[in-house]
């Protein structure tokens, strides 16, 4: 017989042929006659399909005293062989020794430290991670309650087995040595508790070297303040912080196009410093002794976005300058002018910027003397605008116009390496601003903070540093500072998502891109989809999120709807 792990093994791998024995079952009924050496047996007749499991939740419900043999039946309902019930019970202590060994071995080769306790809080297993981890013995905490070695506030255990509860990635200090993520939940049986399960990630080194860091990034950042002065003036794209590879690499690409007068399309969330590249690429080109003009397409009313971008001719309407006034786009004439949010140009002035783009030349607005311009255009966008196009809410020939050279700014939450860096900086700069002492940050709020999201992006962090460094007491920024947002997203439980068809009431929170998401409820699935999709530039998993919806489901959906996978 082969090594049992699973109940869910056939029944008739364990049968033997009946050979000369002979059965005596009839049609339609499952209880019969075997006789062996002149004697008859009771016997239960079974499809040879049938599992250990079945043939278990079978012989429970078997009312008389002795258990019976079993004869399994073939397709055609003939016996095909036996299985006793002696070597069934064989089978079953051999499948309960093979799933204990495998269970140790599985525990005693993770790395985390793996606790289970019944429903009496009693350990029932404690593995060799967490004998290391708190330099306990397995055999002194098995057959112990969990309690009589940890405090019971710190147990997170405890609120899986008597609340059924689940945690997962829960920053957790069950003794004040120990630093540890925890993941908790409990063992349920047909819906009944019958224990609880703890895996914890120690994260006691990494919190060590995270204070290790956040003191040599203060020095650093000191010296930097001391030599920003110098190369600042060098390097226009110094004040652009971070070392990851996906913010370098845009950095890279930057200084490039800077050299050149290609026209720029910046694509990136809110809050990812689109200004910021635009200014720099402006700094490091040809053109940085001219202006640097930026003009935002979706503050400025649509009535008003000609006579700006355009200017216009003394006289040209009520209320005007007199002597008429220069648009933004002569203004910037032989430097960098900046086009932000430029998908929410309206389509009847994206022909007129188109025109003026292609022909070098514009009027002011009631002008009859055509305006002749030498500028760079660098537009910026947090919209998919090849979407819009196809739309038909942006101007193709416009956005290929303009599209000469696209540059991805990386959002926060994909460069969060660079996140210690920037809590340093803003740290630094707030106390500067507010003449105090630089804060110290505790370990498990630096944690929740790199964690975190941040759907608003630097600019979101940077506000949030700001009310920590206005909080903090005794210089020490706390957990209990952060903002609610933050400190339920980290350190509690996922809420509940709830699904996408109508009625769509978004929760708060509920994807880990971080996203607080309010579609017009009077847009349909599809729509809302393609919604979530222009959001997340297409990153199905974070549309998912954003949707509260598993990524399959969205996956499914956008099938159903015919929505393309290359969004």
């Amino acid at each position: 017989m082969k090594p049992l792990f699973s109940l869910d093994c056939p029944l008739a791998s364990l049968a033997v042929p009946i050979g000369s024995a002979a059965v005596s079952i009839r049609a339609g009924e499952t209880e019969g006659v075997l006789r062996v050496d002149g004697r008859d047996a009771a016997v239960l007749a079974v499809p040879e399909t049938e599992t250990l499991r079945e043939a278990g939740e079978r012989l429970l419900a078997w009312w008389r005293p002795s258990v019976p043999d079993l004869v399994t039946l073939n397709e055609a309902g003939t016996p095909s062989g036996l299985v006793t019930a002696h070597r069934l019970f064989g089978a079953f202590v051999t499948l309960a020794q093979n799933q204990s060994a495998l269970l140790h071995t599985l525990l005693d080769t993770m790395s985390e430290a793996i606790t289970i306790v019944d429903t009496h809080n009693v350990v029932q297993y404690w593995n060799k991670a967490a004998e290391n981890i708190y330099e306990i013995d397995r055999a002194q905490v098995v057959g112990t309650p969990l309690d009589a070695h940890f405090d019971s506030e710190s147990i997170r255990l405890l609120d899986a087995l008597k609340q059924g509860t689940s945690v997962q990635r829960v920053y957790h200090i069950p003794r004040p040595d120990r630093h540890v993520l925890i993941n908790a939940a409990p063992i349920r049986q047909e819906g009944d508790i019958i224990g609880a399960i703890s895996i914890e990630q120690d994260i006691t080194e990494l919190v060590r070297l995270n204070e290790e860091l956040a003191h040599t990034t203060a020095h650093l950042h000191n010296l930097q303040q001391e030599m920003s002065r110098f190369q600042a003036a060098d390097d226009p794209f110094f004040t652009i912080k971070g070392h990851s590879a996906a913010i370098q690499s845009a950095i890279q690409s930057a200084r490039k196009v800077a050299q050149t007068d290609a026209t720029v399309l910046i694509y990136g969330e809110s809050g990812v410093g689109k200004e910021l590249f635009a200014q720099a690429i402006h700094q490091a080109s040809r053109r940085r002794e001219k202006p640097f003009i930026a003009i935002n397409c979706g503050a400025i009313p649509a009535a008003l976005f000609e006579s700006e971008l355009f200017g216009y001719q003394g006289g040209a309407f009520t209320g005007a300058e007199k002597k008429g006034k220069p648009g933004k786009l002569e203004l910037a004439h032989g430097g960098t002018l900046f086009l932000d949010e430029i998908g929410e140009l309206p389509l009847e002035l994206q022909v007129k910027l188109l025109r003026a783009l292609q022909e070098r030349q514009f009027y002011r607005v009631g002008g009859t003397e055509p305006i002749t311009v030498n500028t760079r255009i660098v537009a910026a966008t947090n919209r998919q605008l090849e979407h819009m196009v196809a739309e038909g809410r942006f101007r193709e020939d416009l956005y290929y116009r303009l599209n000469v050279f696209t540059l991805e700014i990386p959002p926060l939450r994909e460069r969060r390496e660079d996140i210690p860096e920037l809590v340093q900086m803003f740290l630094h700069e707030y106390a500067i601003a507010n003449e105090q002492p630089v804060p110290r940050i505790a370990p498990e709020v630096m944690h929740a903070l790199i964690d975190y999201a941040w759907p608003g992006n630097i600019r979101q962090l940077r506000n949030v540093i700001e009310r920590l460094s206005i909080l903090q007491e005794g210089g020490v920024i706390l957990p209990e500072h952060l903002p609610s947002a933050i400190r339920t997203r980290t350190m509690a439980p996922p809420p509940a998502v709830l699904p996408l068809t109508p009625p769509y009431a978004p929760v708060p929170h509920a994807s880990p891109a971080g996203y607080s998401f309010a579609p017009d409820p009077a847009l349909s699935e599809r729509e809302r989809i393609l919604s979530a999709l222009d959001r997340t530039y297409g990153n199905k998993k974070a549309a998912a999120d954003l949707l509260g919806i598993s990524r399959g489901t969205l996956y499914n959906k956008m099938r159903k709807y015919g929505i393309s996978h290359e969004r």
